[in-house]
Protein backbone atom coordinates (compact mmCIF):
# COMPACT_ATOMS: atom_id res chain seq x y z
CA UNK A 1 0.00 0.00 0.00
CA UNK A 2 1.66 3.13 -0.90
CA UNK A 3 1.14 6.77 0.85
CA UNK A 4 -2.66 8.03 -0.07
CA UNK A 5 -2.78 11.84 0.33
CA UNK A 6 -4.31 12.45 3.50
CA UNK A 7 -2.46 13.76 6.89
CA UNK A 8 -4.94 13.61 9.60
CA UNK A 9 -4.59 13.88 13.13
CA UNK A 10 -5.65 11.80 16.56
CA UNK A 11 -8.32 13.00 19.28
CA UNK A 12 -5.58 11.74 22.87
CA UNK A 13 -2.66 9.79 23.56
CA UNK A 14 -3.35 6.56 22.39
CA UNK A 15 -5.09 5.10 19.40
CA UNK A 16 -8.57 4.22 19.20
CA UNK A 17 -10.17 1.41 17.02
CA UNK A 18 -11.71 3.63 14.85
CA UNK A 19 -8.52 5.94 14.47
CA UNK A 20 -6.76 2.75 13.72
CA UNK A 21 -9.53 1.72 10.79
CA UNK A 22 -9.40 5.31 9.44
CA UNK A 23 -5.15 4.97 9.34
CA UNK A 24 -5.09 1.82 7.11
CA UNK A 25 -7.89 3.49 4.79
CA UNK A 26 -5.61 3.63 1.15
CA UNK A 27 -6.29 7.76 1.38
CA UNK A 28 -4.11 8.19 4.81
CA UNK A 29 -1.01 8.88 4.38
CA UNK A 30 0.13 10.30 7.79
CA UNK A 31 -0.17 11.72 10.98
CA UNK A 32 0.31 15.27 12.58
CA UNK A 33 0.37 15.12 16.19
CA UNK A 34 -0.36 17.95 18.54
CA UNK A 35 0.36 18.47 22.39
CA UNK A 36 -3.22 16.55 23.15
CA UNK A 37 -1.29 13.51 21.89
CA UNK A 38 1.97 13.91 24.09
CA UNK A 39 2.64 12.79 27.97
CA UNK A 40 5.88 11.76 28.14
CA UNK A 41 8.71 10.91 26.12
CA UNK A 42 8.20 7.34 26.38
CA UNK A 43 4.29 7.16 25.90
CA UNK A 44 4.50 9.52 22.53
CA UNK A 45 7.37 6.63 21.63
CA UNK A 46 4.88 4.14 21.75
CA UNK A 47 2.07 5.74 20.10
CA UNK A 48 4.04 6.55 16.87
CA UNK A 49 5.74 3.13 17.14
CA UNK A 50 2.24 1.96 16.58
CA UNK A 51 1.02 4.12 14.06
CA UNK A 52 4.34 2.94 12.20
CA UNK A 53 3.28 -0.22 12.59
CA UNK A 54 -0.14 -0.39 10.82
CA UNK A 55 1.19 -0.77 7.29
CA UNK A 56 4.10 -0.73 4.94
CA UNK A 57 5.26 1.91 4.02
CA UNK A 58 4.67 3.23 7.07
CA UNK A 59 2.22 6.39 7.62
CA UNK A 60 4.62 9.33 7.96
CA UNK A 61 4.46 10.65 11.51
CA UNK A 62 4.87 14.68 12.09
CA UNK A 63 4.39 17.79 14.23
CA UNK A 64 5.12 21.70 14.72
CA UNK A 65 8.36 21.78 16.74
CA UNK A 66 9.52 24.84 15.46
CA UNK A 67 10.53 26.36 19.18
CA UNK A 68 9.23 29.21 21.01
CA UNK A 69 5.44 29.56 21.57
CA UNK A 70 5.05 26.80 18.60
CA UNK A 71 6.23 23.65 20.29
CA UNK A 72 4.36 21.02 20.86
CA UNK A 73 6.80 18.49 22.77
CA UNK A 74 7.43 20.19 25.66
CA UNK A 75 8.10 17.89 28.91
CA UNK A 76 11.79 15.60 28.35
CA UNK A 77 12.32 17.82 25.57
CA UNK A 78 14.63 20.91 25.48
CA UNK A 79 12.15 23.86 25.32
CA UNK A 80 13.73 25.54 22.18
CA UNK A 81 14.31 29.31 21.39
CA UNK A 82 11.83 30.81 18.65
CA UNK A 83 13.61 32.14 15.20
CA UNK A 84 13.80 35.30 16.16
CA UNK A 85 16.57 34.91 18.79
CA UNK A 86 18.74 33.85 16.00
CA UNK A 87 17.84 36.85 13.98
CA UNK A 88 19.10 38.84 16.91
CA UNK A 89 22.00 37.22 17.83
CA UNK A 90 22.68 37.47 13.74
CA UNK A 91 23.13 41.55 14.01
CA UNK A 92 25.65 41.28 16.52
CA UNK A 93 27.72 37.89 15.42
CA UNK A 94 26.55 36.40 12.19
CA UNK A 95 29.37 32.89 12.45
CA UNK A 96 27.91 32.48 16.19
CA UNK A 97 24.04 32.86 15.04
CA UNK A 98 24.89 29.91 12.28
CA UNK A 99 26.09 27.82 14.40
CA UNK A 100 23.36 28.27 16.66
CA UNK A 101 21.15 27.75 14.39
CA UNK A 102 23.02 24.54 13.19
CA UNK A 103 23.04 22.95 16.67
CA UNK A 104 19.40 23.82 17.46
CA UNK A 105 18.34 22.66 14.29
CA UNK A 106 20.08 19.07 14.98
CA UNK A 107 19.38 19.02 18.43
CA UNK A 108 15.63 19.49 17.25
CA UNK A 109 15.76 16.90 14.98
CA UNK A 110 17.50 14.18 16.90
CA UNK A 111 15.12 14.42 19.72
CA UNK A 112 12.15 13.64 17.68
CA UNK A 113 13.88 11.38 15.71
CA UNK A 114 14.77 9.69 19.43
CA UNK A 115 10.73 8.97 19.65
CA UNK A 116 10.39 8.10 15.71
CA UNK A 117 9.15 11.36 14.46
CA UNK A 118 9.88 11.76 11.21
CA UNK A 119 10.07 15.26 10.19
CA UNK A 120 8.76 18.68 11.96
CA UNK A 121 6.83 21.28 10.06
CA UNK A 122 9.75 23.44 9.63
CA UNK A 123 11.79 26.18 9.35
CA UNK A 124 9.57 29.06 8.73
CA UNK A 125 10.49 31.12 5.87
CA UNK A 126 8.56 34.10 5.80
CA UNK A 127 10.22 37.53 6.59
CA UNK A 128 9.62 39.07 10.44
CA UNK A 129 8.24 42.06 9.17
CA UNK A 130 6.60 43.18 12.84
CA UNK A 131 3.13 43.00 10.35
CA UNK A 132 1.66 39.39 10.81
CA UNK A 133 -0.43 38.62 14.33
CA UNK A 134 0.43 34.73 13.22
CA UNK A 135 3.83 34.82 12.20
CA UNK A 136 5.55 37.21 14.81
CA UNK A 137 8.77 35.90 16.67
CA UNK A 138 8.39 32.75 14.28
CA UNK A 139 10.40 34.25 11.66
CA UNK A 140 14.23 34.53 11.83
CA UNK A 141 14.54 38.28 10.61
CA UNK A 142 13.13 40.83 7.97
CA UNK A 143 16.06 40.38 6.03
CA UNK A 144 15.12 37.67 3.67
CA UNK A 145 19.22 37.11 2.82
CA UNK A 146 19.59 36.73 6.48
CA UNK A 147 16.80 34.37 6.70
CA UNK A 148 17.77 31.86 4.15
CA UNK A 149 21.42 32.26 5.79
CA UNK A 150 20.16 31.13 9.11
CA UNK A 151 17.50 28.41 7.79
CA UNK A 152 20.10 26.84 5.87
CA UNK A 153 22.30 26.35 8.64
CA UNK A 154 18.99 25.13 10.49
CA UNK A 155 18.01 22.87 8.12
CA UNK A 156 21.85 21.48 7.90
CA UNK A 157 21.81 20.87 11.32
CA UNK A 158 18.39 18.94 11.00
CA UNK A 159 19.37 16.53 7.87
CA UNK A 160 22.61 15.65 10.29
CA UNK A 161 20.01 13.84 12.35
CA UNK A 162 18.60 11.94 9.61
CA UNK A 163 15.40 14.50 9.17
CA UNK A 164 13.98 16.19 6.01
CA UNK A 165 12.87 19.88 5.72
CA UNK A 166 9.63 21.56 5.30
CA UNK A 167 9.92 25.20 4.23
CA UNK A 168 6.71 27.61 4.85
CA UNK A 169 4.70 29.53 4.62
CA UNK A 170 5.02 30.17 0.20
CA UNK A 171 5.47 32.69 -1.01
CA UNK A 172 5.42 34.69 2.46
CA UNK A 173 3.25 35.03 5.22
CA UNK A 174 5.04 38.03 7.01
CA UNK A 175 3.52 41.00 5.18
CA UNK A 176 -0.46 40.47 6.43
CA UNK A 177 -2.08 40.99 9.33
CA UNK A 178 -4.67 38.65 9.74
CA UNK A 179 -4.14 35.11 11.35
CA UNK A 180 -5.42 32.50 8.52
CA UNK A 181 -6.16 30.41 10.72
CA UNK A 182 -9.69 32.99 12.14
CA UNK A 183 -9.67 35.37 8.78
CA UNK A 184 -8.80 35.74 5.06
CA UNK A 185 -5.45 37.33 4.66
CA UNK A 186 -5.17 39.33 1.52
CA UNK A 187 -1.51 40.63 0.61
CA UNK A 188 -1.91 43.68 -1.68
CA UNK A 189 1.88 43.89 -2.71
CA UNK A 190 2.88 44.36 -6.05
CA UNK A 191 3.84 40.69 -7.53
CA UNK A 192 7.07 41.89 -8.29
CA UNK A 193 7.97 42.87 -4.76
CA UNK A 194 6.84 39.37 -3.65
CA UNK A 195 8.84 37.72 -6.27
CA UNK A 196 12.17 39.47 -5.39
CA UNK A 197 12.17 39.80 -1.57
CA UNK A 198 9.60 36.76 0.35
CA UNK A 199 10.99 34.42 -2.11
CA UNK A 200 14.47 34.59 -1.58
CA UNK A 201 14.76 32.16 1.01
CA UNK A 202 12.54 29.58 -0.80
CA UNK A 203 15.04 30.00 -3.80
CA UNK A 204 17.66 29.58 -1.48
CA UNK A 205 16.43 26.20 0.19
CA UNK A 206 15.21 24.81 -2.73
CA UNK A 207 18.68 25.27 -4.09
CA UNK A 208 20.19 23.33 -1.69
CA UNK A 209 17.77 20.78 -1.66
CA UNK A 210 14.90 21.22 0.80
CA UNK A 211 12.39 18.58 0.68
CA UNK A 212 9.36 19.61 1.68
CA UNK A 213 7.44 23.40 0.93
CA UNK A 214 4.38 24.63 3.08
CA UNK A 215 2.13 27.47 0.83
CA UNK A 216 0.20 29.88 2.77
CA UNK A 217 -3.38 30.40 3.05
CA UNK A 218 -3.17 33.71 1.66
CA UNK A 219 -4.35 35.48 -1.65
CA UNK A 220 -1.55 37.42 -3.35
CA UNK A 221 -4.10 39.71 -5.05
CA UNK A 222 -1.77 40.89 -7.82
CA UNK A 223 -0.56 37.94 -8.72
CA UNK A 224 -3.21 35.42 -8.47
CA UNK A 225 -7.18 35.73 -6.98
CA UNK A 226 -6.79 32.12 -5.70
CA UNK A 227 -5.45 31.12 -2.10
CA UNK A 228 -1.54 30.33 -2.16
CA UNK A 229 -2.94 26.89 -1.30
CA UNK A 230 -5.58 26.29 -4.33
CA UNK A 231 -3.46 28.01 -6.91
CA UNK A 232 -1.93 26.43 -9.77
CA UNK A 233 -0.13 29.86 -10.50
CA UNK A 234 1.76 29.73 -7.40
CA UNK A 235 2.23 25.95 -7.02
CA UNK A 236 2.88 24.83 -10.43
CA UNK A 237 3.79 28.09 -12.76
CA UNK A 238 6.15 29.39 -9.91
CA UNK A 239 7.11 26.62 -7.45
CA UNK A 240 7.14 23.92 -10.11
CA UNK A 241 8.63 26.05 -12.69
CA UNK A 242 10.05 28.97 -11.79
CA UNK A 243 11.99 27.66 -8.82
CA UNK A 244 12.32 24.06 -10.29
CA UNK A 245 11.18 22.67 -6.71
CA UNK A 246 11.16 19.07 -6.69
CA UNK A 247 10.17 17.80 -3.08
CA UNK A 248 6.97 17.13 -1.34
CA UNK A 249 3.96 20.40 -1.76
CA UNK A 250 2.25 19.70 1.46
CA UNK A 251 -1.10 21.81 2.17
CA UNK A 252 -1.98 24.01 5.27
CA UNK A 253 -4.60 22.99 7.37
CA UNK A 254 -7.57 22.80 4.84
CA UNK A 255 -10.09 23.52 8.20
CA UNK A 256 -8.79 26.39 8.93
CA UNK A 257 -10.78 29.78 8.20
CA UNK A 258 -9.17 31.07 5.14
CA UNK A 259 -9.04 27.88 3.25
CA UNK A 260 -13.58 28.05 3.61
CA UNK A 261 -12.91 30.51 0.64
CA UNK A 262 -12.13 27.18 -1.34
CA UNK A 263 -15.45 25.42 -0.28
CA UNK A 264 -16.36 22.43 1.54
CA UNK A 265 -13.87 20.26 2.73
CA UNK A 266 -14.57 17.77 0.02
CA UNK A 267 -13.75 20.66 -2.78
CA UNK A 268 -10.95 22.38 -0.72
CA UNK A 269 -8.97 18.58 -0.64
CA UNK A 270 -9.87 18.47 -4.40
CA UNK A 271 -8.94 21.83 -5.17
CA UNK A 272 -5.68 21.96 -3.69
CA UNK A 273 -4.48 18.51 -4.66
CA UNK A 274 -5.62 19.68 -8.07
CA UNK A 275 -3.59 23.16 -7.72
CA UNK A 276 -0.31 21.30 -6.84
CA UNK A 277 -0.25 19.58 -3.52
CA UNK A 278 0.95 16.33 -2.73
CA UNK A 279 0.03 16.20 0.78
CA UNK A 280 -3.13 18.08 2.31
CA UNK A 281 -3.82 18.04 5.71
CA UNK A 282 -7.39 17.76 7.94
CA UNK A 283 -6.82 18.51 11.53
CA UNK A 284 -9.17 19.19 14.50
CA UNK A 285 -12.46 17.57 12.19
CA UNK A 286 -12.76 13.98 12.39
CA UNK A 287 -16.07 14.35 10.56
CA UNK A 288 -14.10 16.11 7.66
CA UNK A 289 -11.51 13.78 7.86
CA UNK A 290 -13.64 11.10 7.26
CA UNK A 291 -15.26 13.15 4.32
CA UNK A 292 -12.10 13.65 2.67
CA UNK A 293 -10.98 9.75 2.91
CA UNK A 294 -14.40 8.92 0.72
CA UNK A 295 -13.90 11.86 -1.27
CA UNK A 296 -10.12 10.32 -2.05
CA UNK A 297 -10.51 6.81 -2.29
CA UNK A 298 -9.72 5.97 -5.43
CA UNK A 299 -7.19 9.05 -5.63
CA UNK A 300 -3.67 7.84 -7.31
CA UNK A 301 -0.59 10.38 -8.05
CA UNK A 302 2.53 7.81 -8.33
CA UNK A 303 4.78 11.03 -8.52
CA UNK A 304 3.43 12.50 -5.60
CA UNK A 305 4.10 9.08 -4.10
CA UNK A 306 7.22 9.01 -4.67
CA UNK A 307 8.29 12.73 -3.40
CA UNK A 308 6.84 11.72 0.01
CA UNK A 309 8.96 8.78 0.15
CA UNK A 310 11.99 10.90 1.14
CA UNK A 311 10.12 12.08 4.11
CA UNK A 312 10.35 9.69 5.81
CA UNK A 313 13.40 9.48 9.11
CA UNK A 314 16.50 8.35 8.72
CA UNK A 315 19.26 7.53 10.94
CA UNK A 316 18.05 5.94 13.89
CA UNK A 317 18.49 7.80 16.92
CA UNK A 318 18.65 6.13 20.88
CA UNK A 319 16.64 8.64 23.18
CA UNK A 320 18.27 7.23 26.31
CA UNK A 321 21.60 7.63 24.88
CA UNK A 322 21.91 11.40 23.19
CA UNK A 323 23.22 13.13 26.10
CA UNK A 324 26.18 11.23 25.50
CA UNK A 325 26.73 13.05 21.77
CA UNK A 326 28.78 16.04 21.74
CA UNK A 327 26.34 17.57 19.62
CA UNK A 328 23.77 17.46 22.32
CA UNK A 329 25.84 19.36 24.74
CA UNK A 330 26.76 22.14 22.54
CA UNK A 331 22.93 22.27 21.67
CA UNK A 332 22.67 23.18 25.17
CA UNK A 333 24.76 25.41 25.61
CA UNK A 334 23.34 27.40 22.43
CA UNK A 335 19.89 27.21 24.70
CA UNK A 336 21.37 28.03 27.82
CA UNK A 337 22.16 31.38 25.82
CA UNK A 338 18.80 32.10 24.85
CA UNK A 339 17.43 31.07 28.54
CA UNK A 340 20.04 33.61 29.87
CA UNK A 341 18.18 36.21 27.87
CA UNK A 342 14.51 35.27 28.14
CA UNK A 343 14.04 38.75 29.80
CA UNK A 344 15.51 40.63 27.17
CA UNK A 345 12.95 41.85 24.27
CA UNK A 346 12.74 40.80 20.89
CA UNK A 347 13.10 42.99 17.94
CA UNK A 348 11.00 41.30 15.75
CA UNK A 349 7.77 39.60 17.71
CA UNK A 350 4.11 40.41 17.03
Amino acid sequence: MSHGPLMLDLQGTELSDHERTMLRHPAAGGVILFSRNFQSPEQVQRLIGEIHGLRQPSLLVAVDQEGGRVQRFREGFTHLPPAAWFGRLYQDNPRQALLAAHSVGWLMAAELRGVGIDFSFAPVLDLGMGVSQVIGDRAFHPNPIVVAELALAWMAGAHEAGMAAVGKHFPGHGCVVEDSHYALPVDRRRRQEILMDDLLPFRRLIDAGIEAIMPAHVIYADADPELAGFSKYWLREVLRGELGFQGVVFSDDLTMAAAGAAGSVRERARSALNAGCDMILVCNHPAGAEEVLEELEQHTDPAAQMRLVRMHGRKKTDRTRLHLDSRWKKGLEVIAGYQGELEMPLDFTD
